[in-house]
């Protein structure tokens, strides 16, 4: 079974949450004898293939950007020529420009879209896009949604319900790091031994402006990792409410962001808008026993941290909320170590890279058997696919 996953970025150029999802996803499904390729596009000048965690990544060069839309005519031929290779080409979306990518490279096998998040932001060109955005996703064989929560509150998801099945992100633990002890004990002495953890990109839906304003009635360390087209705003407002406790650390390579996963008090994820569509770094803090604070947006956030249970969800862009809620967790020790042991004992049941990769080999299997006639599928034994289970 082949693979081609499609994409705008992905490592080693960016690191971001979808970019790990689809790792997570060819690390575990290559245990599962599925060959994986990813195609994305680059800045970089140095554009030969990379093997990743037993992968192979192409690159192309990103040639121009139309509202955050990029684009490439590279990614044309390659598309056309790695899909030829396929079984299955796997879409990552929202991306409008590989929407038509798939019409111009005539990609003429089974397809299956992970449908990641509505459009939000752009709505003058998401007018101009809803034609070929629907037109699209009728093409395709099947979509995917990372939770109920957002199969349940997508208006475009409802549109597709009967072709739309659920698959959990999933993330393995033995993926990450090991923390040594001299890394921990250098955090502790840079930020303290308890304080609040903030990690991912800083984009304008991940509600940090709102943090920050929660963060004036408080006294407890908070701690930001990630850099992002926010940055330098959120940065000045820090600096103009005199926030000396919130510390923001840039980028930091996955051993040291392992470490404040191992070490932080709790999680806050303060993503305030549907664009936010689940929250890797949110399933990496339950992963870690963590407690956490989310909002409440519909989205997969609450399917990963529910309410009194694993953490605490407020409404979005309340930040006497948020702040209460802060406050919950940082006076009540006990009350975060129980949900911080619920939260991991969550992970385990419904997120884990095994389960996701189990759940989207079945599916290409049977994207795969629905294209094969039923006599040339006895005869190759569904495309040499092995059973799963």
């Amino acid at each position: 079974m082949r693979v081609l996953h499609f994409y705008k970025t992905y490592f080693p150029d960016s690191v971001g949450g979808i970019e790990q999802v689809i790792r997570q996803l060819c690390v575990g499904t290559t245990r599962l004898g599925v060959t994986n390729t990813v195609l994305s596009l680059s800045r970089q000048k140095e554009l030969a293939p990379i093997s990743l965690d037993g992968h192979v990544i192409h690159r192309v060069p990103l040639n121009f950007e139309i509202a955050s839309n990029g684009c490439s005519v590279q990614a044309l031929g390659a598309l056309s020529r790695l899909a030829r290779d396929a079984d299955v080409v796997h879409y990552h979306f929202p991306w409008p420009f590989m929407d038509l990518a798939h019409f111009m490279a005539r990609v003429d096998k089974p397809a299956v879209v992970s449908y990641h998040s509505d459009i939000v932001r752009q709505k003058r060109w998401l007018r101009l896009y809803q034609p070929l955005k629907f037109r699209f996703l009728d093409s395709v064989d099947s979509i995917v949604a990372a939770s109920p929560n957002y199969l349940a509150s997508s208006t475009v998801l409802q549109r597709y319900r009967d072709k739309t099945r659920v698959i959990p992100y999933g993330l393995d633990k033995s993926t990450y790091p090991s923390v040594e002890p001299c890394r921990l004990a250098h955090w502790r002495a840079r930020v303290g031994p308890r304080f609040f953890l903030f990690v991912g990109v800083l984009r304008y839906y991940k509600g940090l402006h709102v943090l920050l304003e929660a963060a004036k009635g408080l006294d407890c360390p908070i701690v930001i990792v990630g850099t992002g087209p926010e940055e330098k705003a959120l940065k000045q407002q820090a600096e103009r409410l005199g926030l000396k406790h919130v510390i923001f650390t840039g980028v930091l390579d996955e051993a040291d962001k392992a470490a404040l996963l191992t070490l932080c008090h709790a999680l806050v994820f303060p993503s305030h808008l549907r664009s936010e569509a689940f929250g890797i770094s949110l399933l990496e803090g339950a992963m870690y026993g963590k407690p956490m604070i989310s909002c409440e947006i519909g989205t997969g956030t609450t399917y990963i941290n529910r309410c009194g249970e694993t953490g605490l969800a407020v409404p979005p862009s309340d930040p006497a909320a948020l702040r209460g809620a802060m406050q919950s967790l940082w006076s009540d020790t006990e009350l975060a170590r129980r949900m911080g042991v619920r939260a991991e004992q969550r992970y385990h049941e419904l997120f884990t890279s095994e389960q996701m990769a189990t759940s989207y080999t079945d599916l290409y299997r049977e994207l795969v058997a629905s294209r094969v006639p039923a006599s040339a599928g006895a005869r190759v034994g569904l495309a040499g696919v092995p059973p799963t289970r």
